[in-house]
This record gives structure tokens, sequence and C-alpha cells, in this order.
């Protein structure tokens, strides 16, 4: 079986490691153009373009702006892939792209399509107190996480799971899926089941804005919020630190039964917070009581 793999993020490259691993044949890797980070303002490679010169030296990677742009068709016709696999790459493919490989493409969604279509679907079922979430193997269509699938894999989700530790399982869970599902299209042992367009839930990219916290919600919509959002971007409000306006990270939470007369329990619209871990602007993260101890004069903004 030969492929294409296209993906940018570090939960693609663990992906394409695992392929290069198994033995499957990549042809050639496609991921998005190292972009400048830092004060130095230098271009970063993508973690899938480290991992491919990594492990496989010899394959060509190319990086364009636009994959679906016509002059990049020519580039990628003549190798003739069985399929394209395309993880977290950042961009929607034009027809033209989805029929050039001769088993079609697949894609490695992060949730029990037709649930949770978009960029964010870990941090949107977290961040709505979900239960359960999985992987979906489907094969791609113009329509974005709309095609057919192949197959799924479910995993519960705790009541204190961050984003972080879900993210890693899916990855580790999802991987062996998509590797299962290569080589059944390597056997011609593939079906697929429409998804019912009645079912259909989005979730859309993650703005940092969309994490201030509110603490008119309920301790438990906020506790789900901080750990969907847990280690990125973060929930956060502003207090007030000796007179001046500060923003205050929050990466754990626990929502509890006794009455907010504590410094570090919150007394939100309905319930109480416990804060566990924070980071203040301009220090590092620590223990919500540490910080609590340390400084006397704070004051949460915003709270009624």
């Amino acid at each position: 079986m030969k492929i294409v793999f296209f993906g940018t993020p570090t939960f693609a490259a663990h992906v394409l490691s695992q392929i290069i691993d198994d033995g499957i044949e990549v042809l050639a890797v496609i991921s998005k153009p190292d972009r400048p980070k830092g004060r130095s303002r230098k271009p970063v490679p993508t973690p899938v373009k480290i991992i491919a010169q990594e492990k496989i030296p010899n394959v060509p990677i190319f990086q364009p702006e636009k994959v679906s742009a016509d002059e990049f068709k020519v580039i990628l016709a003549p190798y003739e892939a069985d399929l394209f696999v395309v993880v977290a790459y950042g961009e929607i493919m034009k027809q033209h792209l989805l029929d050039m490989p001769k088993k079609g493409c697949i894609n490695l969604h992060a949730s029990l399509l037709p649930k949770y279509r978009g960029a964010a679907p870990i941090q949107r079922s977290i961040m709505n107190g979900e239960s359960e979430t999985g992987v979906t193997i489907m094969h791609m269509v113009r329509k974005m996480d709309a095609g057919d699938i192949i197959k799924t894999i479910r995993i519960p989700i705790g009541e204190n799971a961050t984003f972080g530790e879900i993210e890693k399982q899916l990855c580790e869970d999802g991987t062996k899926l998509l590797i299962e599902v290569i080589h059944d299209f390597e056997k011609n042992r593939i079906s697929e089941v429409p998804q019912d367009e009645d079912l259909v839930t989005y979730a859309p990219k993650i703005e940092l804005e969309e994490c201030e916290i509110d603490w008119k919600m309920s301790a438990h919509e906020i506790h789900n919020m901080v750990r969907g959002v847990n280690p990125y971007p973060g929930a956060w409000c502003y207090v007030e630190v000796n007179g001046q306006k500060k923003r205050l990270k929050i990466y754990e939470t626990r929502v509890v039964e006794t009455e907010a007369d504590q410094d570090y329990l919150i007394s939100c619209g309905e319930g109480n917070l416990e804060l566990i871990t924070v980071q203040l602007e301009g220090k590092k993260a620590m223990n919500a009581r540490d910080l609590f101890r340390g400084i006397r004069d704070l004051i949460f903004l915003d709270i009624a």
C-alpha cells in the first residue's frame, strides 16, 4: 500500500511516525509551510516535517501554501498513490485532489462523527460535558468532515480528564485504528456507512477570547471549560493584584460542596469551584493555595 501523507501538528506527527514504523510505504509528505515563531521570528518546521526528515529522509516533503492549487496537482500526480492519508492537515481539499489516489482519500477525525465536525472536536466535547468521545476514520469528500464512516473507536471521558490527556489517548488509539484501515484497503475489506445528517454538530476553532471565564456560569460548566482548554489555549480571568489588573490562567479545578469561604474557593452562578493550579501573569504555574498565601491583596474581578 503506497500512501501520500498530509499533516501538520504534533498529533499528526505521531500518527506519521507509527505509520512509518509499521512499514507502510510513504511516497511523499505534505505539510503546511514553516511559520516564524518566537522573538527571533525564524521559520520553525512543522512537527510532521521534523518526523519525516528524521525517519524517512529520502522521501520528498512538500509545503505548498495551497495544496489544491493547479500547479501542485502536477507535482502529486506522478506518485500514483493508492491512498491519500490526511490527519490534521489544516486545509480543505478540492475535488481534483480527492479523485487522484487509486483507492481514495481517508481522514482521521478525533470525534464520533457526525458529532463535532470541525477544528476543535476534543476541546468542544469536553467543554460540553460529554461522557465519551472517539476517533472516526472516514472517506473524504468536499464537505467538511462529512464523508462516509469506515471505522470508529470509542473512549470514555472522565469527569476530570483534560484536553491534553484525552488527545493523547485518542492519538494512540486512533493511530492503531488508522493503520488497521490502511491494511484493510490493501486487502479490499473496506465497508462504509453514510453519516446521519440529522445528528450533525460542529466544533469550531477555540479562540482565546472564548476562554475567558464567566463566573455567572455554573461550577460544572466552568470546570468543563477549564479542562477542555488545558493545556492550551487555557482558561483565564482578570484579577486585581495590589491595584493592578492582571490575567490569571486557571489550569485545574474541582467542583465542591463546601461553602466558598476560602480564597481558593469561588462561588459561581451555581455551585462552588476549587482552584487547584493557576498561573498569574508574569509568574509560573503553581498551586492556587500557595499563590493566595503569597499575595493577600488579590481580588477576582467580574464576580457578582
